[in-house]
C-alpha cells in the first residue's frame, strides 16, 4: 500500500509572526542572509514546516526543535528532522515557490528548482550520468535547459530522502528522462532502487 504524502505550495513571505518562530541558532542564520528574498524564502520554510508539523502531532509550533544530524556519518549538515516522531519532512524553495512535503512512516525529499540561465552544458558533467548526458543533447537549447531542471531537482528529492544530500554525487544516479514518467533505473549500477518512488509536482 503506497504511503501519501502531504504537499504544501507557498509563496516566500517574511512576517514578525513568522520570525517569531526562529529559535536563536535559526534566527542567527535568517540574520546571515544578505537578500531580502533569501531571508523570506527560509523563514517561509520553517514557518511552513513547524505550523504543519504542529497540526499533526499536536505540539505547539513554538516548541517544535529539529535537528540535522547526518544518519551517514552523524555530522551536523543532515535535513531537519523531528526527533521522536515517525513523520518526516523535506523543505525546499527556489524563486517564488517554497514546497513542504511530509509523510508518516517513510523517508520523503522534494525539491523545487527555477529555471535559469546557468551554463547547462558545464554543470551536466558534474550532475548527469553518461546516458542522461547523451539525451540531454539530442534537445534543442531551450529542451535542454528544461530538461537539466528536471533533472535536477529529480536527483535533489531522491538525495534529500535518503539523507545523502550533496554528499553523494549526482552521476551516480541515473533516472529516466524527463519526458517520460520520472523513475529511478540505477544507482552507482546498482538496480536494487525498487523502493524509491518518484512523482513530478506541480504548484
Amino acid at each position: 500500500m503506497e504511503t501519501p504524502i502531504e504537499v504544501h505550495w507557498s509563496a516566500p513571505a517574511d512576517e514578525p509572526h513568522m520570525r517569531d518562530l526562529l529559535p536563536a541558532a535559526e534566527r542567527d542564520r535568517y540574520d546571515r542572509f544578505a537578500r531580502a528574498e533569501d531571508k523570506a524564502r527560509f523563514v517561509t520554510g520553517r514557518f511552513l514546516a513547524r505550523t504543519v508539523l504542529a497540526a499533526r502531532t499536536g505540539l505547539a509550533p513554538a516548541s517544535i526543535a529539529f535537528t540535522t544530524e547526518c544518519p551517514h556519518c552523524g555530522a551536523d549538515h543532515g535535513k531537519p528532522r523531528l526527533p521522536g516522531h515517525d513523520v518526516d519532512f523535506s523543505l525546499s524553495h527556489s524563486g517564488d515557490r517554497v514546497v513542504l512535503a511530509v509523510a508518516d512512516g517513510v523517508q520523503v525529499g522534494v525539491d523545487v528548482e527555477r529555471e535559469s540561465d546557468r551554463d547547462i552544458d558545464r554543470l551536466a558533467e558534474m550532475v548527469l550520468a553518461a546516458p542522461e548526458r547523451d539525451a540531454l543533447a539530442a534537445l534543442t537549447p531551450e529542451g535542454r535547459k528544461r530538461a537539466f531542471h528536471v533533472y535536477w531537482s529529480r536527483k535533489e528529492a531522491v538525495l534529500k530522502a535518503t539523507g545523502h544530500g550533496l554528499a553523494a554525487p549526482m552521476t551516480a544516479l541515473h533516472l529516466s528522462p524527463p519526458d517520460t514518467a520520472p523513475e529511478l533505473l540505477s544507482w552507482d549500477d546498482d538496480k536494487a532502487v525498487g523502493s524509491v518512488r518518484l512523482a513530478d509536482l506541480s504548484p
